[in-house]
C-alpha cells in the first residue's frame, strides 16, 4: 500500500510539477496544426497601475531582469528545440510584446485580440471570440504570446509566467495538449 503510494505520488510530481518540461510536451508542439501561446513572462506584480496608458511603458508593469532571462532561455529552448513560427502574435501590452521580441523565434505581429481584458472582465465574451476567429483564419506555425486571462479564457486553463501551453483546434474549442515551463 505505501508502495503504491509513494509511486503515484512520485508520477504525480513528475506530470504535475511546474518547472519540468515533459519530452512528449515539445513533440507535441512540433505536430502539424498544433499552436503554442504563452503567458508573458514574469513580470512582478498583479494587474496594471492604475491610470496606466497602452502606449507609454512607464505606466505599465514590467518584464524585470529575471522576467527578460526567462523569455531568452524560453527562445533557446525552442530554437533548440528545432521549433521556429511562421508568426508570433502579441497582445499590444509592453511587456507581452517584449517577452515575444526576446523569444526570437519568429516574426512579431500585434494582435488586438490578444490584449489583456484583466480591468474591464466585460469584454472577455467577446474578446475570446474574437481571438477564436484570429485563429480559425490564420494558417503556419503560430506562436501566440498573451495574458493569463485570456489564457484561461480560451483554454479554462491557468498558466504561470513564461509558460507555454500547446493547442490543438478542434472546431471553436482549443484542446491543451501540452506544456512547457522554464522558471525564472
Amino acid at each position: 500500500m505505501f508502495r503504491t503510494l509513494s509511486l503515484l505520488l512520485f508520477c504525480a510530481v513528475l506530470l504535475f510539477h511546474p518547472g519540468r518540461a515533459l519530452a512528449n510536451d515539445w513533440e507535441a508542439l512540433k505536430e502539424p496544426g498544433t499552436i503554442a501561446i504563452m503567458r508573458h513572462a514574469l513580470a512582478p506584480g498583479t494587474g496594471d497601475p492604475a491610470g496606466f496608458r497602452l502606449e507609454d511603458c512607464a505606466t505599465q508593469r514590467l518584464l524585470d531582469a529575471r522576467g527578460r532571462e526567462q523569455a531568452r532561455q524560453i527562445g533557446t529552448a525552442l530554437r533548440d528545440a528545432g521549433l521556429r513560427f511562421d508568426r508570433v502574435l502579441t497582445s499590444q501590452w509592453c511587456r507581452t510584446r517584449e517577452t515575444a521580441a526576446l523569444l526570437d523565434v519568429g516574426p512579431v505581429e500585434d494582435a488586438p485580440a490578444l490584449n489583456s481584458f484583466f480591468q474591464d472582465f466585460s469584454t472577455r465574451s467577446d474578446q475570446t471570440q474574437a481571438l477564436r476567429d484570429l485563429l480559425a483564419k490564420t494558417e503556419g506555425k503560430l506562436l501566440l504570446v498573451t495574458h493569463q486571462v485570456n489564457i484561461s479564457a480560451l483554454t479554462g486553463v491557468g498558466t504561470r509566467s513564461g509558460e507555454v501551453l500547446v493547442l490543438r483546434l478542434i472546431g471553436q474549442d482549443a484542446q491543451v495538449v501540452g506544456r512547457l515551463l522554464i522558471e525564472p
